[in-house]
């Protein structure tokens, strides 16, 4: 059997006409990213290590929850940060940590604290029924619940 090398996977992102003003705005964002290319079609461009395509593909589709980026911050101040640079200029906060920037592109902003106390089943319960009453994470509150 012939060896096959391992492919490079990266995701697509469809746009109508806007793809390179998201490609500067999502690296304007993210501390360590760069914009690898940037033409009228297609551009390229990576967010912490993970490389990106924009396509202007036109109205025929549009983002979904079904498909979003989790990112996991180390603290209250790195929720904070995202929450608020990814729902500026006309994104929208959803629950539970979710939100939609500006593009319609879901985002799970999330504490990495949340696993620990998530894996805890005496704790899990509390922890998830305060996460469920909240748009952004406050880590404060997801302590305290998990106390209670």
């Amino acid at each position: 059997m012939a060896k096959v090398s391992a492919p490079k996977i990266a995701p697509c992102l469809w746009f109508d006409d806007n793809a390179q003003e998201a490609v500067k705005f999502y690296t304007s964002v993210f501390p360590r990213s760069k914009i690898v290319e940037l033409h009228p079609v297609m551009s390229t461009f990576e967010i912490e290590g993970l490389r990106v395509m924009a396509l202007n593909g036109g109205p025929a589709f549009t983002f979904t929850e079904a498909v979003s980026f989790h990112l996991s911050c180390k603290d209250q101040a790195e929720v904070d940060y995202y929450w608020r640079a990814l729902t500026a200029d006309g994104g929208s906060e959803g629950q539970c940590g979710w939100l939609k920037d500006r593009f319609g592109l879901s985002w799970q902003i999330v504490p990495e604290v949340l696993a620990e106390l998530m894996s805890d089943p005496g704790k899990a319960g509390k922890v998830m029924q305060a996460l469920l009453r909240m748009n952004k994470l406050v880590v404060a509150d997801l302590k305290k619940a998990a106390e209670e």
